[in-house]
């Protein structure tokens, strides 16, 4: 296959829906011990690619559409978000020349893998499928009813933001100081599997749903039953679109610390899944976090655990929190989401810059 560099895909032309796809992926170990060595150089570029994507957008815009797709930096609307078809804030793709949306398309690529970028087009797609099955006009049905929404001005240094949301995508950046957090990160797929017509057996979120089945499969039936804290799936996910990620009392479920080799590999293979969601430099934060983690990890299971069965699984540690629920219509509608627990709309990395603004004005 061709290897294609991201800057000349991000530059290229390619349409949001169907468009060319990162080519050239390394296997996740090669990823890890790349983005290891290369440090915060490749880190920066990212930021780089991110700033001028967005610059190149805004500056494509009229003044009214550039009216919708930007708020300034500290608006409270930069931490609203959510995943259901509602009204939002922003700027749509139906709203857009194709011009407008091949660097709508740069912007959202620069900021997930390819795995990542397939899932979102795709689950965009699903809409039409939707749009079917419902007889919908194509008002509440609509793969150009996704938003983007810049906060303030696209800078390597400065702080700023951006949101690509719609039904069942909602991908949060923070930039600053050159560093990128993607947080809160949610994908969800409905239907989870088409069952009719020409996408017949299309599943978005296939390995999400079947690599939770391994880890749960994996355990033996004294595992199983620490595991299983409720009999029967959530409606939702716990957290839904809180502003801040945080469930009652200490974690529940089954220990890592309690599970094998195996059963562990199982379980660090299902939470890296999540992380290579993003750009293999910035998927590099997530990588750490399940590092630090270690074996402090907890795996939570409800419902049946059996495929068909309604079910959810959360994968809990003191940084990060992943979430997958597969409850709706008739258990094949899924909800998943990444939360990271201090940095979600860039929580650390904003304390971190303030802490430091603070310092020099001082010195």
């Amino acid at each position: 296959m061709c290897q294609i560099k991201r800057r000349s895909f991000l530059s290229s032309s390619a349409t949001l829906l169907g468009g060319g796809l990162i080519a050239g992926q390394k296997s996740h170990a090669q990823n890890h011990a790349s983005t290891k060595q290369s440090g915060m150089h490749d880190h920066v570029h990212t930021v780089s690619v991110m700033t001028e994507t967005a610059n190149r957008l805004l500056a494509a815009l009229s003044p009214e559409q550039k009216a919708k797709a930007t708020f300034p930096f500290q608006d409270e609307e930069r931490m609203h978000w959510f995943y259901v078809p509602i009204d939002r804030k922003g700027l749509t793709l139906g709203e857009m020349s194709p011009y407008q949306r091949h660097l709508a398309s740069a912007l959202l690529a620069s900021g997930l893998s390819q795995s990542g970028y397939i899932k979102a087009v795709t689950i965009m797609s699903l809409e039409e499928v939707l749009k079917a099955m419902e007889n919908d006009s194509g008002v509440r049905r609509n793969p150009e009813r996704y938003h983007f929404t810049i906060f303030g001005a696209p800078s390597d240094t400065d702080a700023w933001g951006y949101r690509v949301e719609g039904h069942h995508i909602s991908q949060n950046y923070t930039v600053t100081n050159g560093q990128v957090v993607d947080g809160p990160s949610f994908f969800g797929s409905n239907p989870a599997e088409v069952m009719q017509g020409p996408r017949k057996g299309l599943r978005v979120l296939a390995p999400e749903d079947d690599m939770g089945f391994e880890v749960i499969h994996a355990l033996d039936e004294r595992l199983q039953k620490a595991a299983i804290v409720d009999p029967k799936a959530y409606g939702d996910i716990l957290t839904t679109n809180t502003r801040t990620a945080a469930l009652k009392g200490q974690p529940s479920g089954l220990s890592a610390s309690k599970m094998n080799a195996k059963q562990f590999d199982a379980l660090r293979a299902l939470a890296e899944l999540y992380a290579h969601n993003l750009p293999d430099d910035i998927a590099q934060r997530r990588m750490d976090q399940i590092d630090k983690a270690g074996r402090n990890v907890w795996f939570a299971w409800a419902g049946g655990a059996k495929p068909g069965d309604p079910h959810y699984y959360r994968v809990q540690t003191p940084s990060f929190m992943i979430e997958f629920d597969m409850t709706q219509d008739k258990a094949n509608h899924i909800h998943s989401v990444w939360r990271d627990l201090s940095g979600d709309f860039g929580g650390d990395l904003l304390k971190a810059h303030y802490e430091s603004s603070h310092r020099n004005q001082l010195a």
